[in-house]
């Protein structure tokens, strides 16, 4: 009985674990301007962690912002996630690029830090 939970178990792994794809959606967001997207939100949840309350004093709706700045609504950019996150080593690429994006931003700010202090 061991052995048959064994093998059954094994065999829905395997069956779940298939490369499956998520269908490309009509209205995708293009590749490089989600990374953009990606980047912007990943500012904004830092600044909601950091000081929760900026966001809000300015009355600033970060997923309203989003959608706005970009002109997409919330579903286009849901099935645009959901699509490229299926694609998990182009997903991981697209992330690799967001942390160069905050690292030049973090670059440039300590420059223009130490310009200042000068």
């Amino acid at each position: 009985m061991k052995r048959l939970l064994f093998f059954l178990s094994f065999f829905i792994l395997l069956t779940s674990c298939k490369n499956t794809t998520v269908e490309k959606p009509d209205n995708l967001i293009d590749e490089d301007k989600m990374v953009d997207i990606l980047f912007d939100v990943s500012i904004l949840e830092a600044i909601k962690v950091t000081n929760p309350k900026s966001l809000e004093t300015r009355k600033i709706n970060s997923n309203k912002y989003i959608y706005q700045k970009y002109k997409i609504d919330s579903l286009q950019f849901a099935k645009s996630d959901l699509y490229y996150a299926s694609d998990v080593a182009n997903y991981e690429k697209m992330y690799k690029k967001v942390i160069e994006k905050i690292d030049n931003v973090r670059k440039t700010d300590s420059i223009n830090n130490a310009k200042i202090k000068k």
